[in-house]
């Protein structure tokens, strides 16, 4: 090729001939550069292609690359740095491979002809090498994410599906990605490969930077693994593969932690499975997964409404009905205040629905609800029933029970201060039942201040179902910070790390926005029993903990503090139970504003089926939270 710039002292150089005026000619010299580049040797050809992943993450859908040849150019230079070990380890080729798998992805992750022009291309084979492990597990996940947005489409996914032993290997670096990525990069500071944390950091940070970079990474790999085994579980073929219970068991623990939060992970996973009545049955019966849909299903975060999928399609399900119902129904009549949720709309109409559904179908035998269960079902409809004569009543007669039930939370209140903690929760549960159900205000507050007697009776379960009914009924949904701090504690008294972090997180973040002179943060300072428990659960929490455990960074449950390799001060690591006393937010009972007549106008009411949705909405469901990484 002739040198298009005579100030350049390398022939056929890409900058250059990305600088040639005349389009024919660029063309031609592009295809040229793209058809010799695997073949040589020359010193520099990292540049070159570190400047085609740049241009592929900032233009994915320009199809010029495309067009001329850049999927076979990106094959050839995988397959070279497989097979030529030689190379590979000369000058910075060791880069090549890393690049080429990920300009791959970036080409096809929104244009499915792009995608069908990869696969013709040959790209598939190098990238399952890849996978395999062949290079490291940063090539891993680059050729995850490729190989996942192959699976996507309709048109593409036979091919990647024709690889028997990527579902197989997806489901085992799903498993295994976290411990890969503490023991051959985390753990050790003085082995870690230059070349990875010069890609982890692009240069411009230290040994913390990479630390905190590689926990991200490892949660991309993680997750982009899960949604290449997604698209595997819309077919049912590959749900036996998919749901072995040794593999099922870990997915609710699968959430991508707070370095990756736009993921549905391993929730995504299994709403997916269970969307399919091959997938229900071993989700029914794995053990201790109902119990893990229901912590999801409770949550704040934006995945709460698969879990809640799940739990209603497997209620749905006669198969499955009978395995779960005891255990879900709790949870969901918890949830049945919601209105909308996301996209989601009367989503508690929907929970109201089908467990009345439940009580209509039960029968003998397996199908018989126990007694315990169907009180708590007819407990919501009949509350729901009073929802309906109140639409009816005079409005002065609302006032009046609202007037009754604000005599009986006071004093609740006045128990509550005396230390007669028992007596002030059976008065809000009183109140309760005289407040009118329109009255949501209302309810929210009385639901959260129970919450907190609960907590010093030392109740988390009890504590948890009333500060979610709170969350439920508070408007935004999920934002009523004092609920969202009891429920927090509820759930550390419960050792359910992650659960506690993420609402304590969301009360510092509603504090901050509070006007509330006993919540709001004063000079945007954290309260420090809040930082507290954040800091524990953090730890708890920590993405790399297990891993950590077994190869020895954490030698058992009370080193936390050896995780990041600081000294832990006992007194910051106080549960629940042992913080009674002090300014931590649960000395006292704050009232919201009462409610108004505004919120007491008509709701249609949904009698429809909940509806299982498409195919399509669930992959969308799925595939557009998956926010690309940056590098």
């Amino acid at each position: 090729m002739d040198k298009v710039s005579s100030d350049c002292p390398y022939p056929g150089c890409f900058f250059c001939v990305m600088k040639e005026g005349n389009p024919s000619k660029r063309r031609a010299s592009i295809l040229k550069f793209f058809r010799d580049l695997p073949a040589q040797d020359d010193d520099g050809q990292v540049l070159p292609i570190s400047g085609l992943w740049n241009t592929a993450m900032a233009h994915p859908n320009d199809p010029e690359f495309i067009e001329l040849g850049i999927f076979e150019c990106m094959a050839a230079l995988i397959w070279k740095g497989l097979k030529n070990r030689r190379w590979l380890s000369h000058d910075q080729n060791i880069y090549i491979p890393y690049y080429a798998a990920h300009i791959i992805g970036s080409y096809t992750m929104n244009m499915e002809e792009f995608a069908e022009n990869s696969v013709h291309a040959g790209v598939i084979p190098p990238l399952v090498e890849l996978l395999r492990g062949r290079l490291t597990w940063v090539e891993q996940r680059v050729a995850v994410r490729a190989l996942g947005h192959l699976a996507t489409y309709g048109s593409t996914f036979s091919a990647v599906a024709s690889h028997g032993e990527i579902l197989e290997l997806s489901i085992q670096l799903a498993t295994s990605s976290l411990e890969i990525v503490y023991s051959h990069f985390y753990q050790y500071v003085d082995r870690r490969l230059s070349y990875h944390c010069d890609l982890l950091t692009r240069g411009m940070g230290g040994v913390e930077m990479e630390s905190r970079k590689a926990e991200e990474w490892a949660s991309q790999l993680q997750c982009w693994s899960l949604q290449l085994i997604n698209c595997f579980a819309f077919k049912p073929e590959f749900l036996p593969t998919i749901c072995k219970p040794e593999f099922l068991i870990k997915l609710p623990g699968m959430w991508g932690g707070l370095v990756n939060e736009n993921s549905p992970a391993g929730i995504g996973l299994l709403r997916t499975i269970c969307h399919h009545k091959l997938g229900r049955g071993p989700v029914a019966s794995c053990p201790g997964m109902i119990e893990a849909l229901c912590n999801i299903a409770r949550s704040s975060d934006d995945w709460q409404y698969m879990a809640i999928d799940c739990l209603l399609w497997l209620l749905q399900d006669p198969n499955t009905c009978h395995k779960v119902i005891d255990k879900a129904v709790p949870t969901l009549v918890d949830l049945a205040e919601i209105t909308t949720l996301g996209d989601h709309k009367k989503l508690g109409d929907s929970i109201v629905n089908v467990l009345q559904e439940c009580i209509q179908s039960s029968g003998t035998g397996r199908n018989s609800l126990s007694s315990r269960t169907k009180e708590i079902i007819e407990e919501l409809l009949s509350s729901r029933q009073r929802l309906k004569w109140e639409k009816t009543m005079p409005k002065e007669d609302l006032h009046i029970k609202q007037a009754a039930a604000l005599v009986v939370k006071l004093e609740g209140n006045s128990m509550f201060s005396s230390g007669n903690i028992a007596g002030a929760a059976s008065k809000y549960s009183e109140a309760l039942s005289l407040c009118p159900v329109r009255s949501k205000k209302e309810r929210v507050v009385l639901y959260s201040n129970r919450a907190q007697c609960y907590l010093l009776l030392q109740q988390p379960v009890a504590a948890i179902s009333d500060a979610t009914r709170a969350l439920c009924l508070h408007n935004p949904l999920n934002r009523h910070a004092k609920s969202l701090w009891r429920r927090a504690q509820a759930y550390d008294m419960l050792g359910l790390a992650k659960e506690s972090l993420l609402d304590a997180i969301l009360f510092i973040n509603e504090c901050s926005q509070s006007n509330d002179p006993d919540l709001s943060l004063r000079q945007n300072k954290v309260p420090d029993y809040a930082e507290r428990l954040v800091k524990k659960q953090m730890r708890a929490a920590w993405l790399f903990r297990e891993a950590a455990i077994k190869h020895g960074g954490v030698h058992c449950e009370g080193d936390a503090g050896e995780i990041y390799g600081q000294e832990t001060d006992d007194s910051e690591w106080e549960t629940a139970s042992e913080s009674d006393i002090g300014n931590d937010g649960r000395d006292e009972m704050g009232d919201d504003d009462d409610d108004d007549d505004s919120e007491w106008k008509n709701e249609g009411e949904r009698k429809d089926k909940y509806d299982k949705p498409s195919v399509k909405d669930l992959k969308h469901g799925y595939n557009v939270q998956l926010v690309e990484d940056e590098q």
